[in-house]
Protein backbone atom coordinates (compact mmCIF):
# COMPACT_ATOMS: atom_id res chain seq x y z
CA UNK A 1 0.00 0.00 0.00
CA UNK A 2 2.61 1.97 0.60
CA UNK A 3 5.64 1.23 -1.61
CA UNK A 4 4.11 1.72 -4.98
CA UNK A 5 2.14 4.81 -3.29
CA UNK A 6 4.23 8.00 -2.39
CA UNK A 7 1.76 9.68 -0.89
CA UNK A 8 0.45 7.00 1.80
CA UNK A 9 4.05 7.08 2.66
CA UNK A 10 3.59 10.84 4.27
CA UNK A 11 3.02 9.65 8.09
CA UNK A 12 -0.50 12.75 8.51
CA UNK A 13 -1.83 10.27 5.31
CA UNK A 14 -4.70 8.05 7.02
CA UNK A 15 -4.58 5.00 5.23
CA UNK A 16 -7.82 3.61 4.19
CA UNK A 17 -9.56 0.68 2.76
CA UNK A 18 -9.33 2.52 -0.78
CA UNK A 19 -5.41 2.93 -0.08
CA UNK A 20 -5.83 -1.59 0.25
CA UNK A 21 -8.35 -1.93 -2.90
CA UNK A 22 -5.38 0.32 -4.82
CA UNK A 23 -2.73 -1.51 -4.31
CA UNK A 24 -4.53 -4.78 -4.65
CA UNK A 25 -5.28 -3.78 -8.29
CA UNK A 26 -1.50 -2.80 -8.63
CA UNK A 27 0.13 -6.00 -7.75
CA UNK A 28 -3.13 -7.85 -9.81
CA UNK A 29 -2.03 -6.03 -13.28
CA UNK A 30 1.97 -6.58 -11.69
CA UNK A 31 1.97 -10.57 -12.68
CA UNK A 32 4.17 -11.04 -10.01
CA UNK A 33 6.01 -13.99 -10.42
CA UNK A 34 4.24 -16.68 -8.01
CA UNK A 35 0.71 -14.61 -8.98
CA UNK A 36 1.99 -15.84 -13.16
CA UNK A 37 2.97 -19.50 -11.85
CA UNK A 38 -0.32 -19.72 -10.47
CA UNK A 39 -2.30 -19.25 -13.72
CA UNK A 40 -0.23 -22.18 -15.32
CA UNK A 41 -1.82 -24.13 -12.70
CA UNK A 42 -5.38 -24.07 -13.68
CA UNK A 43 -4.87 -26.11 -17.22
CA UNK A 44 -3.28 -29.01 -14.77
CA UNK A 45 -6.38 -31.59 -15.46
CA UNK A 46 -6.69 -31.78 -11.58
CA UNK A 47 -6.58 -28.70 -10.77
CA UNK A 48 -9.07 -27.69 -14.17
CA UNK A 49 -11.90 -30.41 -11.92
CA UNK A 50 -12.17 -27.95 -9.12
CA UNK A 51 -11.57 -24.56 -9.61
CA UNK A 52 -14.21 -24.92 -12.68
CA UNK A 53 -17.32 -25.99 -10.37
CA UNK A 54 -16.16 -23.21 -7.72
CA UNK A 55 -16.61 -20.74 -11.01
CA UNK A 56 -19.60 -22.14 -12.40
CA UNK A 57 -21.37 -22.99 -8.85
CA UNK A 58 -22.69 -26.42 -10.25
CA UNK A 59 -22.85 -28.75 -7.68
CA UNK A 60 -24.92 -31.33 -9.89
CA UNK A 61 -23.19 -30.88 -13.34
CA UNK A 62 -19.77 -31.62 -12.41
CA UNK A 63 -18.25 -33.80 -9.75
CA UNK A 64 -14.66 -33.61 -7.95
CA UNK A 65 -13.01 -36.38 -6.06
CA UNK A 66 -10.98 -36.21 -2.97
CA UNK A 67 -7.80 -36.32 -4.85
CA UNK A 68 -8.22 -33.22 -6.68
CA UNK A 69 -9.85 -30.67 -3.75
CA UNK A 70 -6.86 -32.08 -1.73
CA UNK A 71 -3.48 -31.23 -4.16
CA UNK A 72 -5.45 -27.58 -5.10
CA UNK A 73 -5.84 -27.59 -0.96
CA UNK A 74 -2.58 -28.03 -0.93
CA UNK A 75 -0.99 -25.86 -3.91
CA UNK A 76 -3.23 -22.75 -1.83
CA UNK A 77 -5.93 -22.04 -4.20
CA UNK A 78 -8.62 -23.76 -2.21
CA UNK A 79 -9.89 -23.98 1.55
CA UNK A 80 -12.25 -25.92 2.36
CA UNK A 81 -13.33 -24.90 5.53
CA UNK A 82 -16.42 -23.39 6.60
CA UNK A 83 -16.58 -24.70 2.75
CA UNK A 84 -14.99 -24.82 -0.09
CA UNK A 85 -13.53 -21.64 -2.04
CA UNK A 86 -11.38 -19.37 -3.54
CA UNK A 87 -8.35 -18.79 -0.53
CA UNK A 88 -8.55 -15.56 -1.15
CA UNK A 89 -9.71 -12.07 -2.86
CA UNK A 90 -6.67 -12.04 -4.86
CA UNK A 91 -6.88 -15.52 -6.45
CA UNK A 92 -10.62 -15.02 -6.81
CA UNK A 93 -9.74 -11.88 -8.63
CA UNK A 94 -6.75 -13.59 -11.12
CA UNK A 95 -8.33 -16.18 -11.79
CA UNK A 96 -10.87 -15.50 -13.94
CA UNK A 97 -8.90 -12.52 -15.37
CA UNK A 98 -6.42 -15.00 -16.68
CA UNK A 99 -8.85 -17.18 -17.75
CA UNK A 100 -10.61 -14.32 -20.25
CA UNK A 101 -7.48 -12.56 -20.68
CA UNK A 102 -6.54 -13.33 -24.36
CA UNK A 103 -10.81 -13.33 -24.85
CA UNK A 104 -11.02 -9.88 -23.81
CA UNK A 105 -7.49 -8.90 -25.46
CA UNK A 106 -9.43 -9.90 -29.00
CA UNK A 107 -13.06 -8.47 -28.34
CA UNK A 108 -14.20 -6.03 -31.55
CA UNK A 109 -16.59 -3.97 -28.96
CA UNK A 110 -17.20 -0.52 -28.63
CA UNK A 111 -14.80 1.36 -26.49
CA UNK A 112 -15.69 2.92 -22.69
CA UNK A 113 -16.58 6.38 -23.37
CA UNK A 114 -19.67 4.59 -25.88
CA UNK A 115 -21.20 3.33 -22.36
CA UNK A 116 -21.25 6.83 -20.75
CA UNK A 117 -23.83 8.59 -20.03
CA UNK A 118 -23.86 12.66 -19.96
CA UNK A 119 -23.18 12.64 -16.36
CA UNK A 120 -20.04 10.20 -17.11
CA UNK A 121 -22.10 7.39 -15.15
CA UNK A 122 -21.69 3.85 -16.54
CA UNK A 123 -25.47 3.57 -19.07
CA UNK A 124 -25.94 -0.32 -17.68
CA UNK A 125 -28.87 -0.46 -19.66
CA UNK A 126 -27.33 0.64 -22.19
CA UNK A 127 -23.94 -1.72 -21.87
CA UNK A 128 -26.33 -5.17 -21.11
CA UNK A 129 -27.87 -4.72 -24.10
CA UNK A 130 -24.70 -4.40 -25.81
CA UNK A 131 -23.87 -7.29 -24.10
CA UNK A 132 -27.30 -9.59 -25.30
CA UNK A 133 -26.45 -8.73 -29.05
CA UNK A 134 -22.68 -9.45 -28.73
CA UNK A 135 -23.94 -12.87 -27.21
CA UNK A 136 -26.47 -13.14 -29.32
CA UNK A 137 -23.42 -13.69 -32.42
CA UNK A 138 -20.49 -14.35 -30.58
CA UNK A 139 -21.54 -17.21 -27.62
CA UNK A 140 -20.87 -20.59 -29.98
CA UNK A 141 -17.67 -19.64 -30.91
CA UNK A 142 -16.33 -17.63 -28.10
CA UNK A 143 -17.45 -19.92 -25.42
CA UNK A 144 -16.19 -22.83 -26.72
CA UNK A 145 -13.18 -21.34 -26.91
CA UNK A 146 -12.30 -21.58 -23.11
CA UNK A 147 -11.22 -24.63 -21.29
CA UNK A 148 -13.57 -24.18 -18.66
CA UNK A 149 -16.86 -24.60 -20.68
CA UNK A 150 -19.18 -24.93 -17.83
CA UNK A 151 -18.42 -21.10 -16.62
CA UNK A 152 -18.22 -20.06 -20.18
CA UNK A 153 -21.52 -17.73 -20.21
CA UNK A 154 -20.08 -16.15 -17.23
CA UNK A 155 -16.70 -15.60 -18.04
CA UNK A 156 -17.28 -14.48 -21.61
CA UNK A 157 -19.72 -12.20 -19.87
CA UNK A 158 -16.76 -10.80 -17.40
CA UNK A 159 -14.72 -10.51 -20.32
CA UNK A 160 -16.97 -7.89 -21.67
CA UNK A 161 -17.20 -5.66 -18.89
CA UNK A 162 -13.61 -6.30 -17.84
CA UNK A 163 -12.40 -4.51 -21.05
CA UNK A 164 -14.96 -1.56 -20.56
CA UNK A 165 -14.65 -1.09 -17.18
CA UNK A 166 -10.94 -1.62 -17.29
CA UNK A 167 -11.52 2.27 -18.71
CA UNK A 168 -11.42 3.35 -15.08
CA UNK A 169 -13.63 1.95 -13.01
CA UNK A 170 -13.32 -1.56 -11.12
CA UNK A 171 -15.03 -5.35 -10.94
CA UNK A 172 -14.70 -7.16 -7.86
CA UNK A 173 -16.23 -11.85 -8.04
CA UNK A 174 -17.87 -13.74 -5.37
CA UNK A 175 -17.64 -17.09 -5.90
CA UNK A 176 -18.35 -20.33 -4.07
CA UNK A 177 -19.70 -23.94 -4.38
CA UNK A 178 -23.23 -24.28 -4.43
CA UNK A 179 -24.34 -20.66 -4.73
CA UNK A 180 -25.30 -21.04 -8.30
CA UNK A 181 -24.65 -17.78 -9.13
CA UNK A 182 -21.70 -15.49 -9.41
CA UNK A 183 -22.31 -12.13 -7.69
CA UNK A 184 -19.75 -9.01 -9.73
CA UNK A 185 -20.10 -5.82 -7.94
CA UNK A 186 -18.93 -2.60 -10.20
CA UNK A 187 -17.51 0.37 -8.98
CA UNK A 188 -16.95 3.50 -10.91
CA UNK A 189 -15.76 6.89 -10.33
CA UNK A 190 -18.44 9.79 -11.70
CA UNK A 191 -15.09 12.35 -11.06
CA UNK A 192 -12.42 10.95 -13.25
CA UNK A 193 -10.46 13.83 -11.47
CA UNK A 194 -11.04 12.45 -7.91
CA UNK A 195 -11.18 9.26 -9.00
CA UNK A 196 -12.41 6.59 -6.13
CA UNK A 197 -11.61 9.06 -3.72
CA UNK A 198 -14.94 11.03 -5.10
CA UNK A 199 -18.12 9.99 -5.90
CA UNK A 200 -18.57 5.91 -6.69
CA UNK A 201 -21.21 4.37 -8.62
CA UNK A 202 -22.32 0.88 -7.49
CA UNK A 203 -23.55 -1.54 -9.40
CA UNK A 204 -24.51 -5.26 -8.82
CA UNK A 205 -24.61 -7.69 -11.80
CA UNK A 206 -25.33 -11.73 -10.43
CA UNK A 207 -25.10 -14.03 -13.46
CA UNK A 208 -27.13 -17.52 -13.01
CA UNK A 209 -27.39 -20.52 -15.63
CA UNK A 210 -30.92 -21.41 -16.29
CA UNK A 211 -32.00 -24.89 -14.74
CA UNK A 212 -35.90 -25.38 -14.49
CA UNK A 213 -38.29 -23.18 -14.28
CA UNK A 214 -37.77 -19.40 -15.20
CA UNK A 215 -40.24 -17.94 -12.45
CA UNK A 216 -38.65 -19.70 -10.01
CA UNK A 217 -35.17 -18.61 -10.80
CA UNK A 218 -36.46 -15.07 -11.01
CA UNK A 219 -37.96 -15.00 -7.65
CA UNK A 220 -35.04 -16.27 -5.87
CA UNK A 221 -32.75 -14.90 -7.96
CA UNK A 222 -34.62 -11.24 -7.10
CA UNK A 223 -33.64 -11.60 -3.46
CA UNK A 224 -30.19 -12.81 -3.75
CA UNK A 225 -29.47 -9.93 -6.09
CA UNK A 226 -31.06 -7.49 -3.75
CA UNK A 227 -29.58 -9.08 -0.58
CA UNK A 228 -26.05 -8.49 -2.04
CA UNK A 229 -27.11 -5.41 -3.43
CA UNK A 230 -27.72 -3.80 -0.22
CA UNK A 231 -25.08 -5.29 1.28
CA UNK A 232 -22.54 -3.43 -1.02
CA UNK A 233 -24.48 -0.39 -0.89
CA UNK A 234 -24.90 -0.39 -5.05
CA UNK A 235 -27.44 2.27 -6.33
CA UNK A 236 -28.33 -0.17 -8.95
CA UNK A 237 -29.00 -3.95 -10.05
CA UNK A 238 -29.00 -6.21 -12.33
CA UNK A 239 -30.00 -9.62 -12.67
CA UNK A 240 -28.87 -12.01 -15.58
CA UNK A 241 -30.15 -15.33 -16.41
CA UNK A 242 -28.28 -17.46 -19.45
CA UNK A 243 -31.00 -20.41 -21.10
CA UNK A 244 -28.08 -22.86 -22.08
CA UNK A 245 -30.80 -25.26 -23.83
CA UNK A 246 -29.81 -25.20 -27.32
CA UNK A 247 -34.02 -26.21 -28.73
CA UNK A 248 -34.69 -22.68 -27.38
CA UNK A 249 -35.02 -19.74 -30.68
CA UNK A 250 -32.18 -16.56 -29.42
CA UNK A 251 -36.22 -14.94 -30.13
CA UNK A 252 -36.97 -16.40 -26.67
CA UNK A 253 -33.70 -16.06 -25.16
CA UNK A 254 -32.96 -12.43 -25.34
CA UNK A 255 -35.13 -10.13 -22.93
CA UNK A 256 -35.34 -7.72 -20.27
CA UNK A 257 -38.13 -6.70 -17.73
CA UNK A 258 -38.12 -4.25 -14.60
CA UNK A 259 -39.19 -6.02 -11.52
CA UNK A 260 -39.56 -3.70 -8.15
CA UNK A 261 -38.38 -6.19 -5.06
CA UNK A 262 -37.63 -4.94 -1.50
CA UNK A 263 -37.89 -0.99 -2.59
CA UNK A 264 -35.57 -1.81 -5.07
CA UNK A 265 -35.65 -1.54 -8.97
CA UNK A 266 -33.92 -4.65 -10.42
CA UNK A 267 -33.31 -5.18 -14.05
CA UNK A 268 -33.71 -8.94 -14.91
CA UNK A 269 -32.26 -9.92 -18.11
CA UNK A 270 -32.29 -13.31 -20.39
CA UNK A 271 -29.47 -14.54 -22.46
Amino acid sequence: MTWKNRDARNRSTIISIEHYRAARERLIRSRATHLDQLTDKLTEKRVHSVIEVLLSGETGQLQMHQDDLQYVEDLGLIKRKPHIQISNRIYREIIPRELIAVTQDTMQIKNTSWYLATDNRLDMVKLLQSFQQFFREHSACWVERFDYKEAGPQLLMQAFLQRIINGGGRIYREYALGRKRTDLSIEWPVNPQQGFHGEVQRIIVELKIQHGSLETIIQKGLYQTAEYADKFNAQEAHLVIFNRNSNVTWQDKIWHKQHKFSGRLIGVWGM
